[in-house]
């Protein structure tokens, strides 16, 4: 297979094909500014353009005419009007345009409006309207570039293996330790650039098309490629939890849940039956320009970063009037080197640095200074909370997420915060004589909740033996969690139908549309591609038009891996003793397909994503109310079918920023998912024999947060059942007021946005968003949030607005370089030190674990000898 450097051009859009012509325009040497006129310096500032950004732009817009910019422009506001990631000046000038009517009549007297007009319709027609997409993500394609090779498949396997055998063995760790597809691309440059060169030009043909093992140069769609496969392998299979808590003594323990077949068949079950929703959400959240993905946004920028270093080398003026000639793969690798280095620091060296809960070291026994100020188990309202990128960047990436994602996510947190002191200080919910930030249930006796003490041999709530025991309690924190959760479930659909009805109504629409021409074919009717109109996807979008030079992916692709992940799901369910019906799995699907569009849109506008995990225990717990096993199942297909559609529309939108072929993306999904699956279960089968494991005793860290919290929920919403705790006269019933408070607030500020469309505050504010951060306790707290918004202010409203073409060159980079960094410390500490037991004893790694905040013994109120609290005896059934 030959190279070639002839480009790929865009088809035009039906309704613009005499603006844009088949001439791509390419001005790779116009990055400095002394090529920019003085007269477009400005227009380059409001439009938040880099300078060859804006000459490309300038060139083409000379050919657009007046009606065909005004017709552009009421599109772009119509899509746009409400999109806090589009900047307000840039809607205030089309406002200004759109709606003057003298404008038409006299356009002499607008020329520099127009002018304005023209370039950004220009932006958007030949590139993204988004400064941060334009950064990293090039309009141009080359297809004849090779994708699918035999070298490219050799080495995603490899690494989608090493992934899922290294997270899954960090899943169970607190802080827990995630490599993600950073790490993979970081290694397969070099190796792949290794078999460019040792690999012989020799392969075969098949079905007309050759495959070699060295077509031509390793590119950047091989590479990314590689790294898509990667990334499904680094998530693991849901219902390692529920196995987690049935085969564990110190939870249900029920020893055949240690069975491996048993394992597989639901792991294989739920790690697929997402994707067969895929299809369906291609239209609402890969096909829309308004959909930038932003973590994907740090994948592509790494990437440019290998393949692009040629163009690289260009002076960008920097802060404090530096200039900067250094290309990203250099400054990568700097980045890279120094984060390795330094997180040994705050991670081996020296520990306290990481959880910095320095204000509760003043009086390690003070009740009050260690529940507000602690960063252990206390709430983490501290002004230097940590000194560890990976605690800063766990919850939300301050680099990688837009800055009004960051600070509504803080707002959010910092709230329930306020919340919760209310709570615990007034002894509400009897949260006094517990922990105030914990994960974990508790009977009236103020110890861990003991579920074998309330359920029969096969798992299944005993009233009797919940008489003679203890009612569940929750920690403040978790009280204030639940309460939003409910709000975020009812905020994210209220959201959605206010803020986006029109994109889910043309999605809907292209649905039905599809779905008919499909029955059409079905009856052999004369029935061809031509017959969707073209309309179908957003041809405004220079990177719709180029992937149209590749086949999508029917619908029943993913409607038979769906069908078969169903299958297969009710055979693990039905062949064991787990006390579920296997129609919890379609009750599952059901309740995704009420959420996912809504969650996928806010999740590809704000980096932030709505889990679906306690609507579902609501539902399924009233459903199975006793069964704390069939709870799970239920919550598990309701989540992860919703989780995985929405990863897979994100890595098919990466795959679209890089012009790979979809049918290459499909199968590089599946592939390594079920490679995967089989290596986490392998792991979760070792790990289950560990001595002390899940315990605050565990050896290397592996106290299982996520397991923990997982059996919290199993406890509360499966063995007790949200009746007792949330029913009528329950004792946690008055936080369903979650519901109605969620709309409310969405609708109060979708008013105040109606009445002030102009105003930049309300602009920025996303109410789900701060509701998604009000979630960020038991077991984390302010600690993982807070630190984040400085760097963020930093990264987003000074560098870019004041630097941009140096924000553009380095910000993702940093954010790439500084996980990859964390991920291969991490990898160094624990192989190379910790697991054989090499540890580093003085006063800096000893001081985090003295004191009440770090043992989790901080309680406001005691109880005497015999003593407990609630209702007593008698009372609760």
């Amino acid at each position: 297979m030959t190279a070639t450097t002839e480009k790929f051009e865009a088809k035009e859009p039906v309704a613009f094909a005499s603006v844009v012509d088949s001439e791509k325009i390419k001005l790779s040497d116009t990055n400095s500014s002394e090529q920019v006129p003085e007269s477009l310096k400005e227009t380059g500032r409001a439009f938040n353009v880099t300078d060859s950004d804006l000459l490309e732009a300038e060139h083409l817009a000379s050919r657009f005419t007046l009606e065909e910019t005004l017709h552009m422009m009421r599109q772009v506001h119509d899509q746009h009007c409400r999109d806090p990631n589009f900047p307000i000046e840039i809607i205030n000038h089309i406002d200004q345009f759109i709606g003057n009517e003298d404008l038409i009549a006299n356009p002499e007297k607008y020329e520099h409006l127009i002018a304005e007009m023209k370039i950004q319709a220009a932006l958007i027609t030949n590139n993204s309207p988004y400064a941060e997409v334009r950064a990293v993500v090039d309009n141009h394609d080359d297809p004849s570039l090779p994708v699918s090779t035999i070298r490219a498949w050799g080495m995603g396997v490899l690494f989608a293996c090493c992934l899922s055998f290294v997270n899954s063995f960090f899943d169970i760790r607190l802080p827990g330790i995630a490599i993600g597809s950073v790490v993979v691309q970081l290694l397969a440059y070099p190796l792949g650039k290794f078999l460019e060169r040792v690999l012989p030009d020799k392969g075969f043909t098949l079905l007309g098309v050759r495959h070699s093992l060295n077509p031509g140069p390793f590119n950047k769609k091989e590479h990314m490629l590689i790294t898509i496969m990667s990334n499904v392998a680094k998530s693991l299979p849901y219902t390692n939890y529920i196995v987690w808590i049935q085969a564990l003594p110190r939870y249900f323990n029920q020893a055949w849940a240690h069975n491996i077949g048993y394992q597989l068949l639901i792991a294989l079950s739920t790690n697929f039956i997402g994707y067969g929703l895929a299809g369906m959400c291609r239209r609402f959240l890969v096909y829309p320009s308004f959909c930038v993905w932003p973590g994907s946004l740090v994948t592509i920028a790494l990437n440019t970063a290998f393949h692009d270093e040629a163009t690289e080398a260009k002076s960008t003026e920097g802060p404090f009037n530096t200039r900067w000639t250094i290309t990203r793969m250099k400054y990568f690798s700097w980045a890279l080197g120094l984060m390795t280095a330094y997180f040994f620091l705050p991670n081996y060296l020296f520990q306290a640095l990481s959880f910095f809960s320095w204000m509760s070291w003043i009086s390690p026994n003070n009740v009050d200074l260690a529940a507000i100020t602690g960063t252990n188990t206390g709430l983490g309202l501290n002004p230097l909370p940590t000194l560890d990128w990976n605690i800063l960047s766990m919850n939300i990436d301050p680099l990688m997420v837009p800055f009004f994602s960051t600070f509504n996510y803080f707002m959010g947190a910092f709230i329930s915060m306020l919340v919760i002191v209310a709570i615990y200080y007034t002894n509400a919910f009897e949260t006094s004589y517990l922990p105030v930030n914990s994960n974990r249930p508790f009977d009236h006796f103020g110890k861990n909740y003991n579920v074998s003490a309330i359920i029969d041999e096969n798992g299944i709530f005993d009233a009797e033996k919940y008489k003679a025991y203890s009612p569940p309690f929750l920690a403040a924190s978790n009280v204030a969690v639940y309460m939003f959760f409910f709000a975020l479930y009812s905020s994210t659909v209220t959201y959605a139908a206010l803020y986006h009805r029109l994109e889910i109504k043309l999605g809907v629409r292209d649905l039905w549309r599809k779905a008919k021409l499909g029955m059409r074919r079905w009856r052999n009717k004369n029935a061809t591609a031509e017959d969707v109109d073209e309309d179908d996807v957003d041809l405004l979008d220079v990177h719709n038009r180029l992937m149209r030079a590749y086949p999508e992916v029917p619908e029943w692709w993913y409607m038979l891996c769906l069908a078969a992940a169903v299958a297969v799901g009710m055979v693990g369910i039905s062949l064991w003793p787990t006390n579920t019906t296997p129609l919890v799995i379609l009750y599952g699907i059901a309740l995704c397909l009420v959420f996912v569009v809504p969650i996928g849109i806010i999740a590809s506008m704000t980096g932030v994503e709505v889990t679906l995990n306690v609507i579902a225990e609501f539902i399924g717990g009233v459903w199975v109310e006793g069964n704390a096993i069939a709870m799970c199942f239920f919550k598990t297909y309701g989540y992860v079918t919703c989780a995985h559609a929405i990863s897979f529309s994100c890595d098919l939108k990466l795959a679209h920023y890089l012009k790979i072929p979809p049918r290459f993306t499909f199968w590089a999904q599946m592939v390594p998912t079920l490679i995967s699956t089989f290596i986490s279960v392998a792991i979760m089968q070792y790990q289950l024999h560990i001595e002390n494991v899940c315990t605050t005793d565990a050896p290397f860290r592996f106290s299982c947060p996520g397991t923990n919290t997982f059996f919290t929920a199993a406890v509360f919403w499966g063995t007790v059942g949200p009746r007792k705790v949330w029913g009528a006269g329950g004792r946690y019933a008055i936080t369903l007021l979650g519901f109605p408070l969620g709309v409310v607030i969405v609708l109060v500020f979708w008013y105040l946005n109606r009445k002030w469309p102009k105003n930049a505050i309300l602009r920025n504010t996303h109410p789900v968003v701060m509701m998604s951060g009000a979630l960020s306790w038991a077991p984390w707290n302010l600690a993982y949030v807070w630190p984040a918004v400085p760097v963020g202010a930093i990264s987003w409203l000074w560098l870019k607005k004041r630097h941009l073409a140096f924000w553009s060159k380095y910000n993702y980079i940093t954010s790439a370089a500084f996980s990859c960094g964390i991920a291969v410390a991490s990898l160094l500490i624990f192989f190379g030190l910790q697991m054989w037991g090499i540890e580093v004893k003085w006063w800096g790694n000893d001081i985090s674990g003295i004191g009440c905040d770090a043992n989790g013994d901080c309680v406001l109120k005691s109880l005497g000898q015999g003593e407990y609290f609630g209702p007593r005896y008698g009372e609760f059934s």
